[in-house]
């Protein structure tokens, strides 16, 4: 009687063989990245939350249209459905319209539900004119130039910056 070999897979071949005391339990090493959401900024998460909400309202909304659509007996009921869901629409599109011409002339969330227009032009025109009320924001750092700590003896020449600044 033969006895088969053991085969070993290509992870197991490379991976460095380690006997472990029966009994114990090893604790696999804690990743020092977090992976998935965590290891997004904090901007970023408070984005992905809103679009989630807004995903999950569109999806509430589709399926109580689904539902009228489904319930209804009479052709005047489904005209009726059929009348709320397409006013519905209609807001959500002026609602992303909004959001996309706020996004565009960087205006906050709060000041997007104030821009006023029935089509694009008129609501960028009404953006053109909010974006002139906000200001502008602030630079990261305001540094930029020599400080007199810079030099290798401590002490800031200007006849000698004055001479390599000539050299370029």
């Amino acid at each position: 009687m033969t006895v088969p070999e053991e085969t070993t897979t290509p992870a197991e071949e490379t991976a460095p063989h380690q006997e472990q005391p029966p009994g114990e339990r090893v604790a696999s090493a804690p990743s020092e990245e977090p992976s998935g959401e965590d290891a997004l900024p904090e901007w970023a998460r408070k984005e992905l939350a809103k679009v989630r909400g807004e995903a999950a309202n569109y999806r509430t909304r589709l399926r109580d249209a689904e539902t009228k659509l489904g319930e209804a007996k009479s052709p005047d009921e489904f005209e009726a459905a059929l009348s709320e869901l397409r006013a519905q629409n209609a807001e959500l599109e002026r609602s992303v319209l909004r959001a996309s011409v706020a996004r565009k002339y960087e205006l906050p969330d709060d000041l997007a539900d104030a821009l006023r227009g029935e089509d694009e032009a008129a609501l960028a025109a009404h953006a053109k004119v909010l974006a002139k009320y906000i200001p502008a924001p602030a630079p990261q750092s305001l540094g930029g130039g020599l400080t007199p700590d810079d030099g290798e003896d401590g002490e800031m020449d200007p006849r000698k910056l004055a001479r390599l600044s000539r050299r370029f």
